[in-house]
């Protein structure tokens, strides 16, 4: 005699289905993670280059002096007055 069985499978598919969405969020997990950064309008406002017209060097927007400028100036190594005699000489005005 079997106590306790009635031919059924009791819990046994609830571990099932476990085990069929663990395999799909590794799967996503897998994809996600070899996909590399998001691009696109989804990616945020820090993905890919500023726009703006090209330069003759080839950065967009502003030229790479003016863009090291303003780096020195966010990193408090310039202060406002040195900030602004250097966008003089550089010609560029206030962008």
């Amino acid at each position: 005699m079997m106590w306790g069985y009635d031919g059924g499978m009791g819990w046994a598919w609830f571990f099932g289905l476990l085990v069929i969405i663990g395999i799909a969020l590794l799967i996503v997990l897998a994809v996600r993670l070899s996909a590399g950064p998001p691009v696109g309008p989804a990616a945020g406002p820090s993905a890919g280059p500023p726009a703006g017209p090209a330069r003759e060097n080839g950065t967009p927007g502003r030229s790479r002096a003016r863009q090291i400028l303003d780096e020195r100036f966010a990193k408090g190594e310039l202060t406002v007055e040195q900030y602004r005699e250097q966008i003089r000489a550089l010609g560029e005005g206030g962008e």
